[in-house]
């Protein structure tokens, strides 16, 4: 017997606003950060679809081992894999699994095991529910639940949202989502809503990439982004790009009278061990990617929802830029800006509870 869906399926999408609202027409839900899974099982097949509909089983055994063991025979859900790591989620952990050596995987399946977190069921036997409003899919989920399924916490009250979007993020979730109850399931369509994070941070410009649809040196790709580390250390933090393409040009010029072949914090003897830098080789870029030294002299003021990558960190996505600031000096942008927030148990989460770790 077939699934009542089809295969592969790309999953609802979610819009950003900037706040949550007094409805009482949305199911929200905490917005977990790790990757975004369709789980299709099919009597002894079972499948992990990624957001750009690959299969993900490779990468994650033990997850299979443990739906396998707790799914019914037919079902199709919605849901996220995450990686939890003293109690916090960790997405660093969670993209290291996507490695070519299957010796590896199998070790970090064990070191640092994935989870799937269920937030639709989009199937169940023979019946399709992507026509189902989300209260009734909601239903049937924790229906599932009940055989040991791991079931996302949600509510229909805005106050206990913002309460999960404050609390939660001390375990390392992204915010919160929110849901139309009478809407069904729409595949690939931005017909849920994010409310995420967001906050700025005083960076040093310390480097430019050029636009690559240009001729070196007449338009800004991104600027490079530094701070200081307790010791004074600069650290390469992350990007601020998306410009228009006048903008681009403008800046090309502007920025014209910092380029320097001189000393640089990123270049030669001034490296010191452990110290992030710009355009080296990773797993997801086999070459040194180029970029243009500045003289770390100007300061702009970027926003960014979260970062990475223990200590030092570096922001997670291309920051938005949203002022230059004349008034900072370059030895004033360091790490302490960042905004930690309190810790919060993960496994807490799990279960919508509130409390806080001491």
């Amino acid at each position: 017997m077939p699934l009542p869906v089809p295969r592969p399926l790309k999953p609802m999408l979610a819009r950003a606003a900037s706040r949550i609202p007094d409805s009482a027409s949305l199911l929200f839900e905490p917005k977990w950060d790790g990757f975004r899974c369709i789980v299709f099982r099919d009597g002894d097949e079972l499948t992990l679809q990624s957001r750009s509909l690959k299969p993900l089983n490779r990468y994650f055994p033990e997850v299979v081992a443990e739906l396998a063991r707790t799914l019914p025979p037919q079902v199709v859900l919605d849901g996220e894999l995450v990686v939890g790591v003293e109690g916090r989620l960790d997405f660093d952990a969670l993209t290291e699994r996507i490695h070519p050596a299957a010796s590896r995987i199998a070790l970090l399946s064990e070191a640092t095991p994935a989870r799937f977190v269920a937030f639709d069921v989009l199937a169940i036997g023979e019946r399709s529910l992507l026509d189902e409003p989300t209260s009734t899919r909601r239903d049937a989920l924790t229906g599932l639940a009940e055989s040991g399924l791991r079931r996302t916490p949600a509510t229909t009250d805005p106050e206990t949202a913002r309460h999960w979007f404050a609390l939660f993020e001390g375990a390392g979730l992204d915010g919160v989502v929110g849901k139309p109850l009478e809407e069904p399931y729409q595949p690939g369509k931005r017909a849920m809503t994010k409310y995420k994070h967001s906050r700025t941070a005083d960076c040093v410009v310390a480097g430019l990439r050029w636009h690559a649809d240009t001729e070196p040196g007449e338009a800004v790709g991104s600027l490079l982004l530094g701070l200081h580390d307790e010791d004074g250390v600069l650290h390469h933090v992350g990007v601020v790009g998306a410009f228009p393409a006048t903008r681009r040009r403008e800046l090309a010029a502007e920025l014209a009278p910092l380029r320097t072949d001189g000393p640089h914090p990123w270049l030669g003897e001034a490296v010191v061990e452990g110290q992030r830098l710009p355009g080296g080789v990773n797993r997801w870029r086999p070459n040194e990617q180029p970029w243009i030294p500045l003289r770390p002299e100007r300061v702009v003021e970027v926003g960014y929802e979260n970062t990475e990558g223990g200590h030092p960190s570096r922001l997670r996505h291309t920051a938005r830029f949203v002022r230059w600031r004349p008034d900072r000096t370059p030895g004033s942008c360091d790490y302490a800006q960042l905004d930690q927030p309190a810790r919060y148990d993960l496994d807490a989460v799990f279960h919508g509870e509130v409390k806080r770790t001491r």
